[in-house]
């Protein structure tokens, strides 16, 4: 089913290599043939230690066609961090292009290492018969561990064949037809959504290099010259894209998600701007329910930082209950306007996390899955986030949410990136501290960002620390983890705003 599937054409942008449909089959045969020569049986697991080209998506159908599991791995990490993911996996195989140093991955604990590049041509069409089965598992992400402790999250075909029936269903495919993918292809909004969804429902896809500044600076370029209709993406992206990228000037362009962090207004309303259409959705996904889970576009009103309006052939409900445990005894739904935690039920749920049931039984019950993000519903049944419940700073018992800083932060003329995080207070037990990017750090920069988030925010609301940073660092799915900034900044010495607005205060000599 899934190879017979109707795919699209298949293009990467910066080679300009272009697999139709036929083409795409006969690579998948040629690495049937391989994988049934090794001895690849269903159930077993296979490493692909590469992604974002033509011949990841060959890899991934033949993998799916002899009924094993796929596991993407981000080839960026270091040589230990890939063999402590493959320590927990166990695969049967491991997939390179050329691009990882097996000899220093402690040989991937023992897989069979095969490149993407030598695989024989098959001497006549592979029919691996009825291999796979709905139920069984289909592909593993790891969302975190590979320094620690691995989290996999496993989804199944039927879990996928149903996020992506649900998404046909509600959003159709007419916007989808030459979408355009440089998001990595190692996790759940890039891979399942962005690439899979159109391409296996006969829709074009065209991939880049994840997160490449060059791509980025030729994004209104690149989607006029490819006549594209769709392309998804993250929030870190549009900080280079709309100072320094031209924006789309042929009309092709009909529909762009931005997901994986909270849409502010601001920028939400910079990309419409840019882009010149009002199809830019706010989009809420996570990779346990198969990325794209709800969303809100201007077309159905207007921007409102964290707004993800209402859910995609799912059920979405803020709850006063934050854990299973109290989800058990109390299920009260909170009223308009009360901060409450996000759960889902959706068809697309995930299987549960790789050989961690205990993980497993702390986020689901009876099929609802507790999200970890705070969220209000609006008096119009939309949903809105307001954070994720472990970036809560609690100052002296007040409960502020970074996100609603970072928001205001990077309304200022003088920044392009910032993150708001928890820092130790020997009164409140937890203040606010800032990081900070800036295009001008001079002190009258700094004061007249001093006075914007003096008008805007709250007195308990204000950092009380300020770093002042070259670059925010960020996980390869493009978020920021507020405990890595933090750790980041105890090695920086932090802005004397005393000082600085003292000095701004200074008549010129």
């Amino acid at each position: 089913m899934l190879i017979d599937a109707q795919l699209g054409h298949l293009s990467e942008l910066v080679t300009g290599r272009c697999w139709d449909p036929d083409q795409m089959q006969q690579q998948v045969a040629r690495r049937i043939a391989s994988y049934q020569e090794a001895g690849l049986q269903p159930g077993d697991r296979v490493l692909i230690l590469f992604g974002n080209r033509l011949e990841f998506f060959a890899e991934l159908l033949a993998i799916w066609s002899l009924g094993a599991c796929a596991i993407p791995v981000d080839s960026r990490l270091t040589a230990f961090e890939i063999g402590k993911l493959a320590d927990a996996a166990r695969p049967r195989l491991a997939i390179v292009d050329g691009s990882v140093d097996v000899d220093a991955t402690g040989q991937l604990a023992g897989a069979e290492v095969f490149n993407t590049h030598e695989h024989p041509e098959a001497a006549a069409a592979v029919n691996p018969g009825a291999r796979w089965q709905l139920d069984d598992d289909a592909l593993i992400l790891f969302t975190s561990g590979s320094t620690g402790e691995p989290k996999g999250v496993v989804h199944t075909h039927r879990s996928l064949q149903a996020r992506w029936t649900t998404l046909r269903q509600s959003l159709g495919l007419g916007a989808f037809r030459r979408s355009l993918c440089v998001l990595p292809t190692h996790f759940g909004h890039g891979l399942i959504c962005n690439c899979l969804f159109p391409w296996l429902s006969g829709c074009d896809l065209f991939i880049g290099q994840p997160f490449r500044p060059d791509l980025l600076l030729k994004l209104g370029s690149i989607i006029d010259k490819h006549k594209i209709t769709f392309l998804s993406s993250v929030p870190s992206m549009w900080a280079l894209a709309l100072r320094a990228a031209a924006g789309p000037a042929a009309g092709s362009l009909q529909r762009i998600h931005v997901g994986s962090a909270p849409l502010s207004e601001n920028v939400w309303r910079q990309i419409q701007d840019w882009a010149g259409i009002r199809n830019v959705c706010n989009a809420y996904g996570i990779t346990e329910t198969g990325s794209w889970v709800a969303g809100a576009s201007s077309e159905d009103g207007e921007p409102q930082g964290g707004l993800i309006g209402e859910a995609w052939g799912a059920q979405m409900k803020v709850l006063r209950a934050r854990s299973v445990a109290q989800l058990q005894t109390d299920s009260g739904t909170c009223g308009p306007g009360e901060e409450g935690m996000i759960w889902l039920n959706t068809p697309a749920l995930m299987k549960g996390y790789f050989q961690r049931q205990d993980l497993t039984d702390a986020v689901v019950f009876q099929g609802w899955f507790m999200t970890g993000d705070i969220g209000v519903m609006d008096e119009q049944g939309r949903v809105l986030i307001r954070g994720r419940e472990r970036d809560e700073i609690n100052k002296g018992g007040m409960k502020i949410f970074p996100a609603d800083i970072d928001a205001v932060v990077e309304q200022h003329d003088a920044v392009t990136d910032a993150c708001t995080f928890a820092t130790d207070d020997p009164n409140y037990g937890e203040n606010v501290a800032l990081a900070v990017v800036m295009n001008d750090p001079s002190s009258q920069a700094i004061n007249s960002l001093h006075r914007w988030i003096s008008q805007h925010l709250a007195e308990h609301k204000r950092p009380v620390l300020w770093y002042l940073m070259e670059e925010i660092p960020r996980t390869s799915r493009g978020k920021i983890n507020r405990d890595t900034v933090r750790e980041g900044c105890t090695g920086i010495e932090p802005v004397d705003l005393r000082k600085v607005l003292a000095q701004a205060a200074e008549p010129p000599a």
